[in-house]
């Protein structure tokens, strides 16, 4: 049988536990008048990768959003991309927008469509380490986010998942 205190105790880990987790979850997105983005992650690179990749979410709340680049002190340059199936070839190419409509949310995954690539890893991307990464919207201007490194299966459960 647990003591009082010790039951008390317990309650009050789970309590600031719970306070923690919501805490991360809060700031794992950001939220302006415009536009939501959230789940932002990349995935781990192999030691000695040029290159990796980001993927965030971004929903246009009240009217049409378009990203027009991004920036990060993890690589010398933040391109953004889009990778389609051509036939059997898996062709990826450089875009210069990327347009939300309003009311809508694009999802980003590993696996196709568009990606944020980051260009010239100043170190790789390891499992369980962040990084900032900023935004660049047509219609507002930066969006200041951080990127949590984790693995990732192909599909929409990749950031869906967030173990934080």
């Amino acid at each position: 049988m647990l003591k009082p205190t010790t039951w008390l105790g317990g309650v009050l880990l789970v309590s600031a536990m719970s306070i923690l987790m919501a805490s991360i979850a809060v700031a794992h997105e950001v939220k302006t008048e415009a536009l939501r983005v959230a789940h932002p992650f990349a995935t781990p690179t192999p030691p000695g990768a040029a290159n990796g990749a980001a993927y965030v979410d971004i929903t246009a709340l009240s009217e049409s959003v378009t990203l027009i680049g991004a920036s990060s002190p993890a690589s010398s340059n933040v391109e953004l991309h889009d990778m389609r199936m051509d036939g059997d070839m898996m062709q990826m190419r450089h875009v210069d927008e990327i347009l939300v409509e309003a009311g809508e949310t694009y999802t980003m995954r590993p696996g196709g469509g568009f990606h944020l690539m980051l260009i010239g890893l100043t170190e790789p991307l390891k499992e369980g380490e962040r990084f900032p990464l900023t935004l660049t919207f047509a219609e507002q201007g930066d969006v200041d986010i951080e990127v949590w490194i984790q693995g990732a299966q192909e599909g929409s459960e990749a950031a869906d998942g967030h173990h934080h």
